[in-house]
């Protein structure tokens, strides 16, 4: 279930967030200063985080910056809910960081529909980090590799190796585009190094994520059902 945070000192305008969001299938927690919401963020990120911009001490346009500013913490979609309307304002609010930027009066539906909006728009960029293949799974972001559902520890090169094959799955890679891609345009070395690191690279990967890497005797190496 997606979490979001409440950063809102507004006790009743709170708790209506969080009836409504829990109405809507999500998990919500609310905090009356930013320096709690923070503290939360970052023992446990959220899915999304919902932050006023007049809070006592820190205000949400402050904390929003440092958010964006912490390692970690830095990608987390935010919303700006504020009864501060004017243009300056919108603008001040969207450089800061926040996703998006809501006035208050809000309707609770339009509320719902950015934050599924918001929530898309992420899981779109996920998906374009994370590659896959017949097992094969492969985080570019955080470098996490898994075949058949088991993490599998790859050496530098034998990460960008399964990834240009992944980007690449439809046709033959040829041993020299893998030479030039991965060790570089200047690579002079003997090829046995390429063979040596697809062979450790299927070990890796086990008996089905390694039977995918298929040689083409001559040309180079492709990706096929293990199978096949």
């Amino acid at each position: 279930m997606e979490k979001i945070y409440i950063i809102e000192d507004d006790e009743n305008i709170r708790n209506l967030l969080k009836i409504a969001l829990e109405g809507f299938g999500y998990e919500a927690e609310g905090f009356e200063t930013a320096e709690e919401g923070l503290e939360r963020i970052r023992q446990e990120r959220p899915s999304l985080a919902i932050f006023d911009w007049m809070l006592p001490g820190m205000d949400g346009v402050t904390a929003i910056r440092q958010i964006r500013q912490t390692e970690g913490t830095n990608s987390l979609p935010i919303m700006l809910l504020t009864a501060k309307e004017k243009e300056l304002d919108k603008v001040v609010g969207l450089d800061c960081g926040a996703d998006d930027y809501m006035v208050k009066p809000f309707g609770v539906l339009e509320l719902s529909a950015r934050i599924r909006s918001l929530l898309r728009r992420v899981k779109r960029e996920e998906d374009k980090d994370v590659l896959s293949y017949q097992g094969i799974s492969v985080n570019k972001k955080t470098r996490e590799v898994t075949s058949s559902g088991r993490l599998c520890e790859l050496t530098l090169k034998e990460f960008e190796l399964l990834v240009y094959l992944l980007e690449n799955q439809a046709r033959v890679v040829t041993r020299d585009e893998l030479l030039n891609q991965i060790w570089g345009y200047e690579y002079d070395g003997e090829t046995r190094t390429l063979d040596m690191h697809i062979r450790t690279l299927r070990q890796k990967l086990g008996e089905n994520g390694g039977g995918c890497i298929k040689t083409v005797r001559g040309v180079g190496y492709r990706l096929v059902r293990p199978e096949t």
